[in-house]
């Protein structure tokens, strides 16, 4: 059997754990792997590369993706699902490693003319329905957690408030437990709408009890009052974010409404990049094994999910029918502590 895996979205630690996985248990079982180029693009592009032992040696604890990848989406390119079919025919399975939009695509391409596929469950932003958690995830989290308690002595230094921008462009999840990690003050998330007298409001509560410093997470796709929407959509219909960012404009409205000293750091591809933590490692072995047993079984259409401690399949359709957000119990951990 000849099995080719792609990965696709943004880069994300754990991923070439989940391509050693694979590899190394296909091999077991006497089948050949290939490397897909660029994500989707590779599939429209016949972009094939050889996956062999010299090629995933030492890859286990190495960040990014060594088969590269894109933000591709083949039913956007003309002829380019004509073209990801011809190209099937090169291989007798495909594992494709990816978020929301990746996995979409694979779910989309197996119910249009039944391609043998699997998928593996892959964002940062853990926002992906069908399996509890993401490798990739831990990562990020880890990242901006030591961040957040590193700013905690430079803000309580200087009397500041510190703005924290994270990634999350739908889903909170990573401001959310990054936040109640590192103590945050403030937590904002795209799932609910921001109130910046209410953000005013609390860190003013701070100063007038005696703490002088305040920390503000703010994920990237939290919407302000008043920002300006461009209508810009990426391949698969995502709007684009502004170049200004979310926390540069909440920085300055604290600034203005509080008159307290006010810094942003905006964390941005530092939380996806490095060497995934052992947890995020462990997941995505886990992953990549079950993935090529799926292969092996000829169970297609499905994809490896974490449910508790068990590493089990769902459908494609089933974990891309919708986002998985922050529910209100988990905010209203960290809105505890906010003020």
């Amino acid at each position: 059997m000849r099995i080719g895996v792609l990965t696709g979205g943004g880069d994300c630690p754990g991923l070439n754990a989940v391509i050693r996985a694979v590899a190394r248990r296909s091999w077991s079982r006497g089948h050949e792997v290939v490397g897909v180029r660029e994500g989707w693009l590779g599939m429209v592009e016949g972009l094939f590369q050889p996956l062999g032992p010299d090629q995933i040696s030492g890859i286990l604890p190495r960040g990014g993706t060594i088969v590269g990848t894109s933000r591709t989406n083949p039913y956007k390119l003309e002829r380019g699902t004509e073209r990801v079919r011809e190209h099937f025919e090169e291989l007798d399975a495909l594992v494709a490693i990816g978020g929301e939009d990746t996995l979409g695509v694979a779910a989309r391409l197996y119910a249009d003319f039944e391609a043998k596929v699997v998928g593996v469950p892959k964002t940062i932003d853990n926002d992906l329905a069908g399996t509890d958690y993401t490798f990739g995830f831990d990562t990020a989290v880890a990242v901006c957690t030591e961040a957040i308690d590193r700013l905690h002595t430079t803000a309580e230094s200087h009397n500041r408030v510190m703005v924290v921008e994270v990634m999350g462009r739908h889903a909170g999840w990573i401001a959310v437990t990054s936040g109640i990690a590192g103590g945050a003050d403030v937590i904002l998330i795209p799932e609910r709408p921001v109130d910046i007298a209410e953000v005013c409001s609390d860190i003013q509560r701070r100063h007038a009890r005696g703490k002088l410093f305040s920390i503000v997470v703010v994920s990237e796709g939290c919407e302000l009052p008043g920002a300006e929407d461009k209508g810009e959509v990426d391949q698969f219909g995502h709007k684009l974010l502004a170049k200004r960012g979310v926390g540069e404009a909440l920085g300055e409205e604290i600034e203005r409404i509080t008159g307290f000293e006010t810094r942003v750091t905006v964390l941005g591809h530092t939380q996806r990049g490095g060497s995934p933590t052992p947890r995020d490692r462990v997941l995505a072995t886990r992953f990549g094994l079950k993935a090529a047993d799926l292969v092996d079984e000829g169970a297609f259409g499905q994809m490896a999910a974490l449910r508790g401690d068990e590493v089990i399949a769902v459908s494609l359709a089933e974990a891309t029918a919708e986002l998985k957000t922050v529910p209100d119990e988990w905010y209203e951990v960290g809105r505890a502590f906010f003020g």
